[in-house]
């Protein structure tokens, strides 16, 4: 039995003699960065540094700050510390030949007057407690995680009644972060209390959605903290044994999460009796069968069974029976990353205010941050992070610094296929759980996508439409005939061939889809459609006219 404070302790010595007087050049490596160039420069640099004693490489996950990849950031002896973006591998040969933090300048990061060295124009208006670590340190290292406070949530969670842990969590105002937003400690108490015999942990890191990549950079950038609240979530439901269904192309997050896991069970932290408390719990990492629908709760059961990609009828629910039939907690990865948090006691160093962060953040029914993925027309497109209830106009132009000169917005798509396209006048919508706008218009997992003003309506609800139509899986009559027929009718008015007819068709399936669908993919697929028709009936009568 390794006590907490030990493995600690353990930890920190072994980071300490690690940079005794040396320099830490870390390179961001992520799904993002790695299209621009980012495992090019970790290569050059670790071939640039094989010999060298006086310094280290680190390989990190993104901070969010994708417009800015690739990055490296270099930290001296004395702490001092130099960020450099939009880096090639011919940068590398002069920043290997010095590690002086002060002189060298590569060629991007001259030549790019829009992204200042220290970024803060995209950092300073954002809350970051999931995000504190990602870009930050090694991903897979449980020394990083525990030398930076990591795990002292599970360990105080193991002090502690499960029922204690469960009411604490719902305390805090935890609510689910996949888009339906119901309370994330409810499903553990419902699977502890169930009648089934033994409990299942599944966490949902599918994350199919076009333009939403916030799991995966967890998952890259700091899959110890998924690991540590999947820990405690399985503590509280009574389970011994968890699955994390990671999505099917998402390769590096894969990766590393399978990395931080053999590091996790190398150092107790994942095994029998886990930091002498006698709890034991393993973990299995499963990948996904393809497809948007997977990333249905009881689809994603179904495939990690073996069988076809389609949703079960409820009830039951998977709180009941899930998974082998058995009670099940299903949780994404988003969620689970923010109960370490809410569990963890300060120990004079890391998150040392994070428990109470949480809940004093974000709104009566919503507390703490969201994460949210910002795409498209913007000068600093990335990942940020921001409490419950800040305005999507904030995010646009707070954090993302608005279109670039000479652009102009013309309209934002807010949630992904699932949601809605909503026009510039509606920017100071908040981000909150729910309806934004009466239009159907939601939240869901946080995704906005920002289009300028010479994209038309029809085209951008036309590829939505055409994205549900494609992912549906086709068990249900509604979405299996309804979204292509959805596709067709606006196609007819893309082509000179629409009528009036066809706005009626439209209105008539978004709500017969809508309603009769058995999933949230069929349930949602009218979103696009009533928010076009509802914001931007004219462009769309424009065309009826037209013809």
């Amino acid at each position: 039995m390794t006590a907490y404070s030990d493995l600690v302790g353990s930890a920190r010595r072994r980071l300490d003699a690690r940079a005794a007087g040396k320099t830490n050049v870390l390179v961001q490596v992520g799904q993002c960065s790695r299209a621009v160039g980012a495992g090019a420069v970790a290569d050059a640099l670790a071939l640039a540094m094989e010999d060298r004693t006086d310094a280290y490489l680190t390989i990190a996950g993104c901070d969010g700050s994708c417009f800015a990849a690739p990055q490296v950031i270099v930290t001296g002896p004395s702490g001092q510390s130099r960020r450099y973006q939009r880096l090639s591998a011919a940068d590398v040969p002069a920043l290997a030949r010095t590690l002086d933090i002060l002189s060298v300048q590569p060629r991007e990061a001259r030549s790019s007057p829009n992204l200042p060295d220290d970024l803060s124009d995209f950092f300073a208006p954002q809350t970051r407690l999931l995000l504190n670590r990602c870009g930050q340190a090694g991903p897979e290292s449980a020394d990083e995680y525990l030398g930076a406070g990591g795990y002292s949530g599970l360990d105080r969670a193991l002090s502690l009644p499960p029922e204690d842990v469960i009411q604490t969590v719902l305390d805090a105002g935890l609510l689910g972060r996949g888009g339906a937003f119901f309370p994330a400690a409810l499903k553990w108490r419902a699977a502890r209390n169930s009648k089934g015999s033994y409990p299942y942990l599944v966490v949902n890191a599918e994350e199919g959605e076009p333009g939403i990549f916030k799991d995966r950079h967890i998952l890259e950038g700091d899959p110890h903290l998924l690991l540590e609240g999947m820990l405690i979530a399985a503590y509280a439901t009574g389970t011994g044994l968890g699955y994390i269904y990671v999505n099917a192309e998402a390769n590096l997050s894969a990766e590393r999460l399978e990395a931080a896991i053999a590091e996790a069970r190398s150092s107790g932290l994942i095994g029998k009796d886990i930091l002498g408390s006698g709890f034991d719990f393993q973990v299995t990492v499963r990948r996904g069968a393809g497809g948007y629908v997977c990333g249905e709760e009881t689809t994603l059961l179904d495939t990690i069974q073996g069988n076809r990609r389609e949703p079960r009828l409820r009830p039951p629910f998977p709180t009941e029976s899930g998974l082998f039939q058995q009670p099940t907690v299903i949780n994404n990865v988003e969620t689970l990353s923010n109960v370490p948090l809410i569990l963890r006691v300060s120990d004079g160093e890391g998150d040392a205010e994070a428990s109470h962060s949480f809940s004093s953040l974000g709104l009566e029914n919503a507390r703490g941050t969201k994460l949210v993925c910002l795409s498209g027309v913007v000068m600093r497109p990335g990942m940020a992070e921001v409490p419950m209830g800040t305005t999507i106009r904030d995010v646009v132009y707070k954090i993302g610094g608005g279109p670039p000169p000479g652009r102009r917005i013309g309209l934002v798509a807010v949630g992904g296929p699932s949601s809605g396209i909503i026009p510039v006048t509606e920017l100071d919508l908040p981000l909150q759980p729910g309806m934004l706008h009466p239009s159907g218009v939601v939240m869901g997992a946080g995704g906005i996508m920002v289009l300028d003003d010479t994209v038309a309506v029809i085209d951008v609800v036309r590829r939505l439409a055409a994205y549900n139509a494609a992912e549906s899986c086709g068990k249900c009559t509604p979405c299996r005939e309804g979204t292509p027929r959805i596709v067709e009718a606006l196609d007819r008015l893309n082509s000179n061939a629409g009528t009036g007819a066809d706005i009626e068709e439209l209105k008539s399936l978004a709500e017969i889809v809508g309603s009769a669908s058995l999933c949230g993919l069929g349930q949602m697929a009218g979103g696009p459609i009533n928010s076009a028709l509802h914001f931007f009936a004219d462009d769309l009568l424009g065309l009826v006219e037209i013809n």
